[in-house]
């Protein structure tokens, strides 16, 4: 993950409460470095349209790819869009297939929404033979516009509290990740109160690649 974030132009978060732990830890910080598919959405696709780029999004089950391609041609029909699916064999003929796809289909911008670290790993791994484009990993970006994921309201995120919305509409689901893998990062976090383990912003290196 290091490695990733070391070769990424822009890095945003998109919680309230990281932001308050980057504060805690020295790192200039407010909530205007906040920043999720869900805030970012309308302006993104109105944008995507105006300008003709081409989209191409990589997640999601089968099943729900055309159904969230068209939730989005439906506000902004206009929008050059392409879709597959995030379930394949990231190491086989699959993959193969995928990455022919995408460079026949010349995106603009390349998103990748498989769910943290898969996305972020498939990028890396890939990073040499995807095409020049601006890449945004966005996690269940397609399964909010489908319609099979409950999209929190906008001002639970701006009180911090997006997570706990979506832990009453899916405990079953949210329950492991919100109560019990934090408590593995008890050490980590230590580490970083006591300035052992952070590093400054400034010392990753940028390295730019394409825009749209």
């Amino acid at each position: 993950m290091r490695r990733f974030y070391a070769q990424a132009d822009l890095i945003e978060i998109d919680s309230v409460p990281l932001i308050m732990w980057g504060k805690l830890v020295g790192h200039d910080m407010t909530r205007a470095n906040r920043c999720t598919y869900l805030d970012f959405r309308e302006d993104f696709w109105s944008r995507a349209a105006d300008e003709g780029w081409r989209v191409f999004h990589v997640g999601g089950a089968p099943e729900y790819n055309e159904v969230s391609k068209q939730a989005i041609l439906g506000r902004h029909p206009k929008v050059k869009l392409e879709v597959r699916s995030g379930y394949f064999d990231v190491r086989g003929p699959e993959n193969e297939a995928l990455l022919k796809d995408i460079a026949d289909y010349r995106p603009d911008v390349l998103l990748v929404g498989m769910g943290m670290p898969r996305q972020e790993l498939w990028i890396l791994n890939n990073m040499d033979r995807l095409p020049g484009c601006a890449i945004l990993p966005v996690g269940a970006a397609f399964d909010y516009e489908a319609g099979v994921m409950y999209a929190p309201p906008r001002w639970a995120g701006q009180f911090g509290i997006e997570w706990l919305v979506r832990f009453v509409h899916e405990p079953r689901r949210l329950f492991s990740r919100y109560f019990i893998e934090p408590w593995t990062l008890i050490p980590c976090a230590l580490d970083d109160v006591f300035g052992r383990r952070r590093i400054p912003v400034n010392q990753y290196e940028s390295r730019p690649r394409h825009n749209p």
